[in-house]
């Protein structure tokens, strides 16, 4: 607000080691400066500033908001950053601000339309389906959160208003993450808090409703037998299947055995979508934190089914134990939870599209409309929804559970030389039950007033998966940065470990009662486990930029990589890559021309890298 104290802000004696940062009534105290000292005042969010002293002992300071500052700065891959100027490679940053408008129920939905170069494709709107990211339309990239490399899964059930910035790696910048980075990398920083503030909590909350939206509804009693007479003439037909007579009752639609059916407002509903999020963050001098807690719960839009609900939890804590040793901790959890019907067929989301149109106007659910007799509707005994509730159908389930720890500390050696190391602890638990009862369809004898089976099932399915990822990264760096002059160096090397073990089993059994809902011995007839499915990785890498005066700009980078995928011999290969730039902008020609009146900012830049991608489904070298 203006006028407003601000507590944080720092205060930096341009050239020299010297430096404060202001109280909590926006106070500050420099002691023994030269009388032509130059002041550096800078504040995340305000326009950073330069304040000549000229013997003043008592100087206060106005800043003013800079709305593109945090979007200059851009993560650029495994712990470095640089400002948005000195880039010499096709990376992309969106903030927190942008992410948190939408709705979406993924941190891939909050993406679409937001960043140059992302094509996005959600295939279908169950609840929390995520959407298909591609990186100029390469495949699927590799994502990478607060400096652990994830999967898809992971990022997409982030809770998105925790995240404070996603960089997107889109050329030969995404070398450094070697063989797992042909697609291009997605980069997410996790919110952490801010030094010298106040305790601020924030609540986001919201709900909404869903429904179907262009879907084709199918056609009416009316229009139905009127095109299926047509279709009858034009076959020549002499034996109609309905008459005149006939067409003017199911038009009329008043008369026992002639009354139309609505199969589409029957299965499709309108649902709701709730979500609730709560945060506390703050920070002093020495330490800075962040706590959120969120759930969305997203109904699904066929009568009967269930839905997704997911409840997030992120926790963030960085923390200054001496003047060079600083340490970092952090956990990211959920647990999802799926649920409808157990409907027969391998997908239950197809089923309510294929009955709305299968499902003749004629028919209606129920035999007689005795809501206790359901009845064969078509020659697809599942298009019935009348029979797909949890009673009658059974039920399936499917639960995530899911936490990724993360440890880093970070020492000083020397003045712009730094050691890193991050260890990361990621579980996720899977439980999916589903068990589809057996059941009868019935008719209706109006002579006898019975209900005689037309149909029945005595099959029923039981099946359980259990099993679970874990996975382990290790990450030790070794950073250096130097200005001297008009010359700006920053160099990394760093080596990273990664293992995954991913052991499953699946059951399956054949109840002899749909009451009973453990899997015994006598029932069982299938057990399958997969073993552990050790995944490992390992990789060296090396980065070094360099820029002069701000106007020339050079970067090298290369991995070393080596997966498990490949044969022994065939395990490693290198990564390199190598990007220039030049801000014309900055140079003095282009500054005193009237093209500053057309480009404000103007610079060329060119990369060239080699990529590598070992996400190769089902290949096995052995």
């Amino acid at each position: 607000m203006t006028g407003e104290p601000l507590i944080g802000v720092t205060i930096q004696v341009r050239g020299k080691a010297s430096g404060t940062v202001t109280d909590f009534e926006g106070n500050y105290i420099l002691p023994n400066i030269s009388p032509d000292a130059t002041l550096e005042v800078s504040y995340v969010g305000m326009k950073t500033q330069r304040v000549v002293v000229n013997g003043r002992t008592v100087i206060n300071i106005t800043l003013s908001e800079d709305a593109e500052m945090l979007s200059e700065i851009v993560v650029t891959g495994f712990g470095l950053s640089q400002r948005k100027e000195s880039l010499t490679s096709a990376i992309s940053v969106i903030g927190s601000k942008d992410l948190s408008r939408s709705k979406s129920s993924t941190a891939s939905g909050a993406l679409v339309g937001k960043i140059a170069g992302i094509n996005s494709r959600q295939q279908d709107g169950r609840p929390g389906a995520t959407t298909n990211i591609q990186i100029r339309n390469m495949g699927a990239p590799l994502y990478v959160i607060d400096g652990i490399q994830s999967d898809a899964g992971q990022f997409n059930n982030i809770d998105f208003n925790d995240i404070e910035s996603i960089s997107v790696l889109k050329d030969a910048s995404a070398a450094i993450y070697g063989v797992r980075a042909a697609n291009g990398v997605i980069v997410v920083t996790t919110k952490k808090g801010m030094r010298n503030s106040k305790n601020t909590v924030t609540v986001n909350s919201y709900y909404g409703w869903q429904s179907l939206y262009d879907f084709p509804k199918p056609a009416t009693a009316e229009t139905y037998i009127k095109n299926y007479i047509q279709s009858q003439t034009v076959q020549g037909a002499t034996n109609y299947r309905y008459s005149k007579e006939d067409y003017e009752k199911w038009r009329q639609g008043t008369e026992k055995g002639y009354q139309p059916f609505d199969w589409y407002d029957y299965i499709w509903e309108v649902s709701p979508q709730t979500y609730v999020n709560a945060n506390v963050s703050g920070g002093s001098d020495k330490i800075n934190y962040y706590l959120s807690v969120g759930n969305l719960n997203q109904d699904a839009i066929i009568v009967n089914y269930g839905g997704f609900t997911r409840t997030n939890v992120q926790m963030n804590i960085n923390a200054n134990i001496t003047d060079k040793l600083k340490v970092g901790g952090g956990m990211n959890g959920r647990i999802e939870k799926r649920i409808n019907p157990g409907v027969p067929g391998g997908d239950d989301y197809w089923l309510p599209r294929f009955g709305t149109y299968r499902n003749l106007p004629t028919r209606r659910p129920f035999a007689n409309d005795n809501p206790l007799y359901p009845t064969l509707t078509s020659t697809e005994a599942g298009t019935n929804f009348a029979w797909l509730t949890y009673d009658l159908s059974g039920k399936y389930e499917d639960t995530w559970r899911v936490v990724q720890l993360n440890f880093d500390a970070e020492y000083e050696i020397i003045e712009g030389l730094r050691a890193k190391a991050l260890v990361s602890y990621y579980l996720a638990n899977q439980r999916m039950d589903n068990q589809e009862y057996t059941y009868k369809l019935y008719g209706y004898d109006e002579n006898t007033d019975t209900y005689p089976v037309i149909f029945e099932n005595t099959n029923p399915w039981r099946e359980r998966r259990q099993g679970y990822n874990e996975e382990i990264t290790t990450n030790i760096q070794l950073s250096y940065q130097k200005q001297s002059g008009e010359h700006n160096i920053a160099a990394i090397l760093g080596a990273e470990t990664i293992k995954r073990d991913t052991p499953t089993t699946w059951v399956h059994s054949i109840p002899t009662s749909n009451a009973l809902h453990l899997i015994d011995y006598e029932t069982m007839d299938t057990y399958d486990d997969t073993g552990n499915n050790t995944q490992a990785r390992l990789g060296y890498m090396g980065r070094i930029n360099y820029n002069y005066s701000n106007k020339y700009l050079l970067e090298f980078s290369g991995r070393y990589d080596g997966s498990w995928k490949f044969p022994p011999n065939h395990r490693w290969g290198f990564f390199p890559s190598a990007s220039v730039g030049w801000r014309i902008s900055e140079e003095t020609f282009w500054q005193e021309s009237k093209m500053t009146e057309i480009f404000s900012d103007l610079k060329l830049r060119s990369s060239y890298g080699l990529l590598g991608d070992d996400n190769i489904s089902g290949y096995r070298f052995y």
